[in-house]
């Protein structure tokens, strides 16, 4: 593999929009008039700091248009307040779904922005009246909040777990429903679900469990696990585009070789809902 690393330098993502949608999504602009794969999903999906994420590569082992409707920090919010982008979607051949985390996502403790989602925007009165000694105008991202309570009040934090991972599975569902094509879930993240309540601050996608995702198995036509092994360099910044502030965030972002993986593995589960 060549080193294509290029500090300094930052990716065109040829920016667009579809119909009325106010979303900005990862260009090229796709024509929608023919047979396509639509792809869901958060940064992973998008492809920050790639040139070619596995939407890309998907297109020509697929022999089919991929139309890459990921958002950079997307919860389910950002589909469900979306009906240009649903419809999209709902008109593919197939939909990938990449699991999102719980937090991202407006609920009766927070709200954050309604398209990007790790925007923390307020406080409900009874998160206020829940952590009364803490000052909310400290936060804007809603990963720096749960992390902050969570070390706080760990008892008390326990009810925002809950109300998240049940709204969670509630949004997925109803996504899910909205969605007329064959439905593929792409769980992507360097562990397996885990069986109990994952409440861990470190897992990716946060708060997410396999009794969440198994409590929407009527709604999921294939489950797509994607953990790169031990051998994989998940987090490996080789052959990606980014400008030298952005250094640290590429270095948590999974690389080139990580894309790879979940095209190979989508491959032949999308390929069958195509023929």
């Amino acid at each position: 593999m060549a080193f294509e690393r290029r500090w300094g330098e930052a990716l065109d993502y040829r920016p667009c929009r579809y119909g009325s949608s106010k979303l900005v999504l990862r260009g090229p602009r796709k024509d929608l008039t023919g047979r396509y794969v639509a792809f869901l999903g958060g940064t992973e999906t998008y492809g920050k700091f790639l040139r070619r994420p596995f939407p890309d590569l998907l297109e020509q082992a697929l022999g089919c248009e991929t139309v890459n409707l990921g958002c950079i920090n997307a919860g389910t919010d950002v589909y469900l307040g979306d009906p240009t982008i649903l419809s999209i979607a709902r008109r593919g051949q197939a939909a990938v779904i990449q699991v999102m985390g719980a937090h991202y996502g407006s609920n009766r403790f927070y709200s954050v922005h309604p398209r990007r989602n790790d925007r923390f925007v307020a406080a409900s009165p009874e998160m206020r009246a829940r952590f009364p000694e803490v000052d909310f105008t400290d936060f804007a991202f809603t990963g720096h909040l749960v992390r902050a309570l969570h070390d706080l009040a760990p008892e008390r934090f326990a009810a925002l777990v809950e109300e998240l991972q049940a709204l969670w599975v509630r949004r997925m569902r109803r996504l899910l429903r909205r969605i007329e094509a064959p439905r593929v879930v792409l769980w992507l993240s360097d562990h397996a679900p885990e069986t109990g309540s994952a409440d861990r601050l470190d897992a990716d996608p946060l708060f997410v469990s396999r009794p969440m995702l198994k409590a929407l198995q009527t709604e999921i036509d294939d489950l797509v696990e994607v953990v790169p092994g031990p051998t994989t360099c998940i987090r490996c910044t080789r052959c990606m585009v980014f400008p030298d502030l952005d250094a640290p965030a590429a270095a948590q972002t999974p690389g080139v070789a990580v894309h790879q993986i979940v095209a190979r593995r989508l491959a032949p589960v999308i390929a069958r809902h195509l023929s």
